[in-house]
């Protein structure tokens, strides 16, 4: 993991920073603003869990997992909902580190795989993902792929 990366709550102090994060141009139609995520993450608070992406004390990022809920079927599953690394942040391993510690998460809650899904396209984080480890294990024609990475 990157030195002094660190997944932290949204709050107050950094609510601010946090929906000021700008990505790299044509990026947004690959992942949901911070204020939409952060709607989204009210909505579903029973499994929602946004953090800032920290580095030492600057804002590099935002990570939206999901743990189940009460009521989810399957107890041993989490998702990566949402991952976006500022733009003049990104090569620096930041989106790594912050997989990294959200597996990390997984595993003390006693997760058994962690899923992601991505949207096709080129310039997409399809790439970023295969090489951390996930595996496609669905998708369809237009449609995002959802991929899987089993913890040890």
């Amino acid at each position: 993991m990157s030195t002094g990366v660190r997944l932290e709550p949204i709050g107050p102090e950094n609510v601010d920073d946090a929906c000021g994060l700008e990505l790299l141009p044509g990026q947004e139609k690959y992942v949901a603003s911070v204020a939409r995520s952060l709607a989204d993450a009210y909505i579903h608070q029973e499994m929602a869990w946004p953090r800032v992406v920290m580095a030492g004390s600057v804002l590099v990022g935002f990570l939206m997992g999901a743990f189940p809920g009460p009521t989810q079927a399957d107890a041993r599953t989490c998702g990566i909902w949402r991952l976006a690394i500022a733009a003049g942040h990104q090569g620096r391993g930041y989106g790594s580190a912050a997989v990294e510690a959200f597996c990390a998460e997984a595993r003390a809650r006693g997760m058994r795989r962690v899923l992601v899904q991505w949207a096709p396209g080129g310039s997409g984080p399809e790439g970023f993902y295969l090489r951390l480890g996930f595996r496609p294990i669905s998708s369809g024609p237009g449609r995002e792929t959802t991929g899987e990475v089993l913890l040890t």
